[in-house]
């Protein structure tokens, strides 16, 4: 049986053409890079070099001009095929605030060369070690001088920030006591890390139990041009959310590549290990777990699909997405339960390559959200329970 891709799946020879790629990044170079904490720099660049990296960018400013569901499907193969998507996901949805928002001279100074790989915008600052997932409580502050901002503050958690030319900030311009909403007074920078860095930005790497390339991230007078404001001073609360709904779905195809993978794996080692004198796939103490992180794997799929294809058609999509990623968080931890547990001892091997998979793919319950804080949106938006936070 075919795990990769359901029949009546429109992205077939973008998924082949993924798979093709992918096979020139095997275990090993994936194990090397875990062990050394590294990037890796050669996948990143063969993904930007096939176009996938600019996929969402439009085709005027030298992008696939490819919608989410085609996004999803890249992201979701690369997991699918043992690699680690995480490097450079963040290029597609972090652009979409710049795409919806951005001036036509943003679009023009960076969209083509992003879509090249000229320059890369993989880091996203947001999180702040006092406020967590609590993003209006955010401390860091960006105060108007003449023609430009200085930035003060801290993030934490900011991915890929040491492999990355420009970050999306998101800052608070306005101070908290001063605005009638919570979520008024945040506003959103285009920061060019590379002069940033050493005039105001420290980037201080943070090991992680995945090579996540984490980071915290420092700003100590940090001059940034008034016109990298990204829209209007104030709303950038709004332009963020814009592309949380992407984030949480490309995150949830990955999630989902991830289970197809522990899946395909577990299937094939439990036809193929003898013990006992058969194959131990013939137990259904086996069998059972296997075939149960297969259906948890399939209606995620399906709940995904239904969220990709609402946020393409320009509909609301906010239940559907922080669903979807949800449970293909938990598939892909079932899946890779189910896989460790049918290698036994092998399944902690590092050349089975299950270990580091298992590692990268726990993170997708905490992160980009925790899965209290869906539960919470789902009580509220949904069932129309009273507000907990």
């Amino acid at each position: 049986m075919d795990l990769h891709s359901p029949t009546d799946d429109p992205h077939g020879e973008i998924r082949d053409s993924v798979r093709r790629l992918c096979a020139g990044f095997p275990g090993e170079y994936w194990r090397k890079l875990d062990q050394e904490r590294g990037y890796p720099t050669e996948f990143v660049r063969a993904l930007t070099e096939a176009g996938y990296l600019g996929a969402l960018i439009p085709e005027e400013f030298g992008g696939a001009g490819l919608n989410l569901s085609a996004a999803a499907a890249i992201l979701e193969t690369v997991q699918a095929e043992g690699c680690n998507g995480a490097a450079c996901h963040a290029q597609m949805y972090i652009m979409g605030t710049i795409l919806r928002h951005g001036s036509p001279a943003q679009k023009k100074a960076y969209l083509p060369k992003i879509a090249t790989g000229a320059l890369r915008l993989q880091a996203f600052g947001v999180t702040e070690p006092t406020s967590g997932t609590d993003t209006t409580s955010l401390r860091t502050f960006a105060r108007r001088e003449g023609d430009k901002y200085i930035v003060n503050g801290q993030k934490v958690w900011t991915s890929r920030a040491e492999h990355s030319d420009l970050m999306l900030l998101l800052a608070r311009t306005t101070p908290k006591e001063q605005t009638t909403k919570r979520t008024e007074g945040l506003s959103t920078f285009i920061v060019d890390m590379k002069q940033a860095l050493g005039n105001g930005l420290t980037i201080r790497p943070i090991r992680t139990m995945m090579n996540h390339n984490s980071c915290e991230v420092f700003f100590d007078n940090m001059e940034v041009p008034a016109e990298n404001l990204v829209g209007v001073e104030g709303r950038g609360f709004r332009y963020i959310l814009d592309g949380m709904n992407a984030e949480r779905l490309l995150i949830a195809s990955e999630c989902i590549g991830d289970a197809k993978w522990f899946i395909a794996k577990a299937t094939e080692y439990a036809r193929n290990r003898q013990v006992f004198g058969r194959p131990i796939g013939q137990n259904q103490g086996v069998q059972f777990p296997i075939a149960r992180a297969y259906a948890q794997m399939r209606a995620a799929e399906l709940l995904v699909r239904e969220g990709v294809r609402k946020f393409d058609a320009g509909e609301t999509c906010g239940p559907e997405a922080n669903m979807a990623k949800m449970l293909a968080a938990e598939a892909s931890w079932a899946a890779g339960e189910a896989c460790i547990q049918t290698h036994g001892g092998f399944g902690f091997a590092e050349e089975y390559d299950i270990e580091r998979k298992f590692r990268e793919t726990r993170l997708y319950q905490v992160a980009p959200i925790s899965t209290n804080l869906i539960l919470s949106y789902v009580a509220e938006h949904v069932l129309g329970l009273p507000r907990s936070y």
